[in-house]
């Protein structure tokens, strides 16, 4: 049986049948009573051992809806980027009936993401889908088993061992026309300002891009970092900001006031990407990511503060993640400091 009630942003259909009970808005009341009707045949089809005869692309839709658009802004647009491009590139996997897919289509996909990806990012997207099958299993009753245990996964790979080099940073800096005094003006010296925020604070891309006069305060040196990585997890994080740091923040505070701005920095993650990588290939600067200054950041500190007060600083649960992942310092460094 269902039941429909008006909301603030459409129409609410409520379904109760043979025990299983699911709800969804929608914006008329025409449509969340199509919804209904067909939610209510896929759950009798499920009663009697039938699957419904909904698409992979269905599932990626209603995945994005019911759990995708429900993620912080940032791991939103990710997601929904990989997603977009998986429909664009794989529209014959998307269109297949979603049960119908068994462990050789996946394996396919498989291969032939590496074929152009390396593991870790191939391992990225699998971790993005293989939820839709768990979800269509326990909740839609879309399927009775997942194919992803039919498909040999390859181990991760090895943790990247790239660091910045300060002859190397102060090439990009450089190279950007950035004056360490004065305030970035183009949004190639922003992107320069952004990884010299990176190399103070250890903090993510976007992380740095979301600072602003409403969540630093550069009197107590600490960051209100409220949309984040593990924010499921931990909720809101208060970020300690190291000394050095501050004055860089300052004038970077000071002249979104003088703006009339709230935030520090005016370019999207996607253009601060394109502009450093611009930067360091101008240069030659070879395989530096800008991922890898978080990195340097983390390692540079671990010879200042001890390993629960650099966790506190990263935001990592798993303090083996950290050092097998981000502290770079190598066996030479060292054995010099010993």
């Amino acid at each position: 049986m269902a039941y429909y009630r008006k909301t603030k942003t459409g129409w609410r259909a409520e379904v109760v049948r043979d025990g299983v009970r699911t709800s969804a808005v929608r914006k008329t009341k025409a449509e969340a009573q199509a919804w209904a009707v067909a939610e209510e045949a896929a759950i009798l089809a499920g009663q009697r051992g039938l699957l419904p005869a909904y698409t992979f692309k269905q599932a990626i839709d209603k995945y994005r809806k019911e759990v995708t658009d429900k993620k912080p802004p940032a791991r939103r647009r990710a997601d929904n980027l990989r997603l977009t491009a998986l429909e664009r590139d794989f529209p014959q996997l998307v269109a297949k009936v979603f049960h119908e897919i068994g462990g050789e289509d996946l394996a396919a996909w498989r291969d032939k993401r590496l074929e152009t990806v390396k593991v870790d990012t191939m391992m990225r997207e699998v971790n993005l889908i293989r939820p839709i099958w768990t979800l269509a299993i326990k909740e839609w009753r879309w399927l009775k088993e997942s194919p992803w245990k039919q498909v040999r996964l390859p181990r991760k790979g090895k943790a990247r061992r790239r660091r910045g080099m300060w002859q190397e940073i102060r090439r990009i800096w450089r190279s950007a026309g950035m004056n360490l005094r004065a305030a970035p003006v183009t949004a190639m010296q922003q992107a320069a300002w952004a990884s010299r925020v990176a190399l103070h604070t250890a903090l993510r891309s976007q992380e740095i891009l979301d600072m602003g006069r409403d969540n630093v305060d550069l009197k107590r040196g600490v960051y209100y970092l409220r949309h984040h990585k593990t924010q499921d997890h931990v909720g809101d994080r208060i970020v300690p900001l190291p000394s050095r740091c501050i004055p860089v923040l300052t004038i970077l505070e000071q002249a979104a006031a003088a703006a009339g701005r709230n935030e520090y920095f005016t370019v999207s993650d996607s253009s601060r990407d394109a502009l450093y990588r611009k930067l360091r290939d101008r240069v030659m600067v070879k395989g530096l990511r800008f991922h890898d200054l978080r990195a340097t950041a983390l390692t540079l500190l671990s010879k200042r503060v001890d390993v629960m007060t650099l966790a506190r600083i990263s935001g990592h649960k798993n303090i083996n993640e950290l050092y097998n992942t981000y502290y770079r310092e190598t066996e030479e460094e060292i054995a010099a400091r010993i």
